[in-house]
């Protein structure tokens, strides 16, 4: 086998116990997700399969988490910066989120029990910034352009995202949820709360 075969079997490897990670945290929750069961989901022999590329709980882990934040910013992101307004982008960005959580359930499923649990360390200095960032930048560009009244930036974008993050938890209460019915009561709160035109 040549190296590039190994390299490729070894991130096959990698990403079915990734994806067997997550559907076992997501039907039963952090704690309960040992090796052994994570082992049993992927349909391999033994645990040492997943210590052999994974060094602990903690580094599985952070890859799962990795994984879901590069999946929703490449899927939001696209479609965010298709769009030629801060207004159409803030859409973008709230309707984008839901259709990924609609889409992905065991992803957020297996990040809100990942969270909930403690399971991954959170700094919230620098992981604030970096989450609402993003929200901040298009509020001032639609307040440059005339499209939103005047507002704390910051204290609107953690309102935005706060509102989105609540959404995986309703889902864990009311799982029939209707997310296209959650973006649009959010789009109009916001488009009135930020003076957006519609």
């Amino acid at each position: 086998m040549s190296v590039s075969q190994r390299s490729f079997t070894a991130q096959a490897r990698r990403a079915q116990i990734v994806a067997a990670a997550m559907e076992t945290i997501a039907e039963l929750g952090f704690s309960q997700a040992s090796f052994a069961r994570i082992a049993e989901r992927a349909g391999l022999s033994s645990t040492r399969l997943i210590s052999y590329h994974f060094a602990g709980k903690k580094e599985l882990i952070e890859q799962i988490v990795a994984e879901v934040y590069q999946e929703i910013g490449a899927f939001m992101g696209e479609r965010v910066q298709a769009q030629t307004s801060a207004t159409g982008a803030l859409h973008a960005y709230i309707e984008s989120y839901l259709e990924f959580v609609a889409e992905h359930r065991v992803q957020m499923k297996a990040l809100l029990a990942i969270f909930l649990s403690g399971g991954l360390d959170y700094d919230p200095a620098d992981d604030e910034r970096q989450v609402l960032s993003p929200i901040e930048a298009i509020l001032r560009d639609g307040q440059k352009a005339g499209e939103f009244r005047d507002f704390d930036t910051r204290v609107l974008a953690a309102t935005v995202q706060r509102s989105l993050d609540g959404i995986p938890m309703m889902l864990e209460s009311f799982p029939d949820l209707d997310l296209k019915t959650c973006a649009r009561e959010l789009l109009t709160l916001f488009d009135l709360g930020l003076g957006a035109a519609r």
